[in-house]
């Protein structure tokens, strides 16, 4: 039996992510090897407004009872992992810079846009997104000063890791840090994106239902291992 392609799996798991607060970012699959029996790997990456891993282990299970009774998989073993973006994902949507308000970015800007930091890529603190233009914080501590840019000139964006928290000032005109998510600064901090939570179970094909294993803390994604 066939694998479901990635577009049947989003099919399958968006209303329930949905359902759940979250917002379906991505599903990938892939397979260990070429024999017919290789186990395959199912990654979907999910977000949310708040860094909760809680409400992420119990998406993860119910995400596994219902791959499992779909049974697209057929026969096929397969390791569901579960998790959000990492720092690095690039902003690409309204909502992934509503949930960076606060956060450092380099930002590179497209070919002919007008720069307002006299370069075409620079860092800056984002603020609040206003229409089809994003609010940016740019001089640092030193000289904190707010500029509108429209998303449409920038090309690239993605969140810097800090070591430090940034300066009261440049915080405030970035109008302060969206409430649950991370703060900067804060790199050594717990969050979602930095934790990894695993939940290994291999319920008989006669159980479905059956539990997974307590979630204990790792250095890998939250998983459910399916068999």
């Amino acid at each position: 039996m066939p694998m479901p392609t990635e577009e049947r799996v989003s099919q399958l798991v968006a209303g329930l992510v949905e359902r759940r607060g979250f917002d379906l970012e991505g599903v990938e699959i892939s397979t260990a090897g070429r024999h017919p029996d290789a186990q395959a790997r199912v990654q979907v990456t999910v977000d949310s407004d708040t860094s909760d891993l809680d409400s992420l282990a119990v998406l993860s299970t119910e995400l596994s009872a219902l791959l499992d009774d779909a049974g697209d998989f057929g026969e096929t073993p397969y390791l569901l992992e579960v998790s959000t973006p990492g720092i690095d994902r690039p902003l690409t949507a309204d909502r992934h810079w509503r949930r960076a308000q606060g956060r450092k970015v380099r930002v590179v800007l497209r070919e002919g846009a007008q720069p307002p930091a006299g370069s075409q890529a620079f860092d800056a603190r984002v603020g609040a997104l206003a229409g089809a233009s994003v609010a940016l914080v740019l001089g640092g501590n030193r000289n904190p000063h707010r500029v509108m840019v429209p998303l449409a000139d920038i090309a690239d964006a993605v969140v810097q890791v800090e070591f430090s928290p940034p300066g009261a000032k440049e915080l405030e005109l970035a109008g302060g840090v969206v409430p649950g998510r991370p703060t900067p600064g804060r790199e050594d901090a717990v969050a979602v994106e930095d934790i990894s939570d695993t939940a290994e179970h291999s319920p008989p094909r006669s159980t479905p239902n059956a539990q997974p294993e307590p979630v204990t803390a790792s250095d890998s994604s939250i998983e459910g291992i399916v068999e």
